[in-house]
């Protein structure tokens, strides 16, 4: 047995891909909706009529936030749950990129689908989505940035394809619609998530990924796109995902994905600028680490490295006890105890991913900590190859 630091501020957290702390602000917009205005939105009374109206209020601040409308924003319980609206309720074949979250490909492995390879860094050809797609493909799923190493998708040059597609069948006279769906959960807050200009027909977004309430998310769906419902009852937001309204969630939605677009330009240049600083280190400290994922084309906030012949696990629980939280991976993999399939798909052996940590910073990071914590992962990790030599 090991000890664990419990306490908080004892800790060096590097694990934001997984979950963001919520914050004080968000929680403050919420908090009137745990206790004197509970009501139920759907109620006929003044005092629900007027939650209603706030909670459309939010709705229109989250349409803003991505330049949308707010009659296109669906509110779900989560991005795994956006994800299956848009998937399972388009219908038709299916095309996928092959370093997707395991939502989506879970999802599209419920019907007919096609698994598109990517090149060693991430990134997906767009040339190969589009010999991907046939007659009957009715949805694209890219994602905008992929959370485990942080690759960022050419989703605009992928946009150009489906359009084209669609074009091309209505001058066939082939009649089945296509769409474009991204995930851009890991994105928000550090990438453009205006959708006119993603070009997209559908758009995922997590509040737990952008500083706000956990199982709270969105589905945008462009207004000619026709979905089939997953969740039933009574025909809430638009009759696609019937439940009583998450007034406080989709409240504390709103509130954080304003703060993080306002903060956005600025904090991607920090986190970029923190991030280059802990792989300078440890890449001049431990020749043997490989970085993965495109240099070009990362995340601000994330830093795939790897060290061969590592065991990765052993050290996330040796950083741990000494107060530095990371992750191998996803932690949807990591909860099933299973390899990462986006470290398969860009072509890593086992023996380099099986010693892959995945650090990513967020609003707790600064360069005190950083630079701690990839002292500290210097000093663990040279210490497990002395270990195993």
């Amino acid at each position: 047995m090991y000890t664990v630091i419990v306490d908080v501020n004892d800790t060096i957290y590097l694990d934001h891909a997984a979950a963001t702390p919520m914050s004080n602000e968000v929680l403050a917009a919420m908090q009137p909706y745990f206790s004197e205005r509970f009501y139920n939105p759907s109620s006929p009374y003044a005092l629900a009529v007027g939650v209603r109206r706030e909670y459309e209020d939010a709705k229109l601040r989250l349409a803003a936030c991505i330049g949308a409308r707010p009659a296109e924003i669906i509110m779900t319980g989560g991005a795994t749950e956006s994800i299956n609206l848009a998937l399972r309720g388009t219908g038709g074949h299916i095309v996928t990129s092959a370093v997707e979250h395991e939502s989506v490909l879970s999802a599209a492995r419920q019907g007919d689908n096609t698994v598109v390879a990517v090149f060693p860094n991430g990134r997906v050809e767009p040339d190969a989505i589009k010999t991907a797609i046939q007659p009957d493909t009715r949805l694209v799923s890219v994602a905008l940035a992929n959370g485990e190493i942080g690759t960022i998708q050419p989703l605009a040059d992928v946009a150009v394809i489906v359009r084209d597609e669609r074009m091309k069948r209505l001058e066939e006279g082939n009649h089945t619609p296509i769409y474009l769906h991204s995930d851009a959960s890991q994105g928000a807050g550090l990438l453009d998530v205006h959708v006119a200009r993603l070009g997209v027909d559908m758009l995922t977004l997590n509040a737990g990924k952008v500083y706000g309430p956990k199982q709270v998310g969105l589905l945008w769906v462009e207004r000619s796109v026709r979905l089939e419902a997953q969740i039933v009852g009574g025909g809430q937001e638009r009759g696609l995902r019937s439940g009583t309204e998450n007034v406080a969630g989709t409240v504390g939605f709103a509130r954080a994905l304003e703060l993080a677009e306002r903060g956005r330009k600025k904090e991607t240049i920090r986190l970029a600028n923190l991030r280059d600083g802990m792989e300078k280190q440890l890449v001049e400290a431990i020749p043997e680490a490989i970085i993965s994922g495109d240099p070009k084309h990362r995340l601000a906030s994330h830093l795939h490295i790897s060290f061969p012949g590592i065991d990765g696990e052993r050290l996330v629980f040796s950083l741990e006890r000494r107060g530095v939280m990371v992750a191998t991976g996803s932690a949807c993999a990591a909860n099933k105890g299973t390899r990462s399939h986006v470290l398969t798909a860009i072509g890593l052996s086992s023996d380099v991913a099986d010693g892959s940590l995945r650090l990513s910073l967020g609003r707790l990071s600064n360069e005190e900590n950083t630079d701690q914590a990839a002292r500290i992962l210097i000093e663990e990790v040279r210490s497990e190859y002395q270990r195993t030599s």
